[in-house]
């Protein structure tokens, strides 16, 4: 399968090489095997390591490149909120809620620069707490996250929830507290 595969690329490379570069080329990327084929030498392509490269579907490059993501539609217009979503939103809300802590964060989208930081693990609210993962402990974490969003001059943020988070609870007390302590937070649901 291998030879005939060979094969096949020769063909197809031959006529290229010699209008590039003629019989100079050919001579020199292409090494006789030790192995017949129905008594013919068989000629495969020399690789930079001594065997050959494995190519991907299209035969086109190595498989050491990464394949470029093809769009299903490569028609597809992209429209003007798409395009300019990041540089009117800039700055995103993330919150992320497990069992023994609560952290939030405040990212400029462009940047991906976090410009506020607030959880249940830092030291200063770590004392104050009795749990770190309950709904008062979010609270604080947004009133926290508030206060140094304003230190950085950040007044607004947007928010999408995770697929597998509920804009309920513990998540929807962060945001709540986030709001009313003078942060407006867009909420983007489903």
């Amino acid at each position: 399968m291998r030879s005939l595969l060979c094969g096949t690329m020769l063909k197809l490379l031959y006529p290229r090489l010699c209008a590039l570069g003629g019989d100079k080329i050919s001579r020199c990327l292409y090494e006789q095997t030790s192995r017949f084929h129905s008594g013919q030498p068989l000629f495969v392509p020399r690789s930079f390591f001594g065997v050959e490269d494995y190519l991907d579907d299209d035969n086109s490059r190595p498989y050491t490149y990464q394949k470029g993501k093809k769009s299903k539609n490569p028609d597809k217009h992209v429209s003007f909120k798409q395009r300019t979503i990041a540089y009117m939103e800039p700055f995103t809300l993330d919150v992320f809620i497990s069992k023994r802590f609560v952290s939030a964060s405040l990212t400029h989208r462009v940047t991906s620069k976090q410009v506020a930081v607030a959880g249940t693990n830092s030291n200063d609210i770590k004392a104050v707490l009795k749990s770190r993962s309950d709904i008062p402990a979010c609270l604080a974490v947004g009133r926290i996250l508030a206060e140094r969003a304003r230190e950085a001059d950040v007044y607004t943020a947007s928010y999408t929830p995770r697929e597998r988070d509920k804009f309920e609870g513990k998540i929807r007390a962060v945001v709540q507290s986030l709001i009313d302590s003078g942060i407006d937070v867009k909420v983007y649901l489903d």
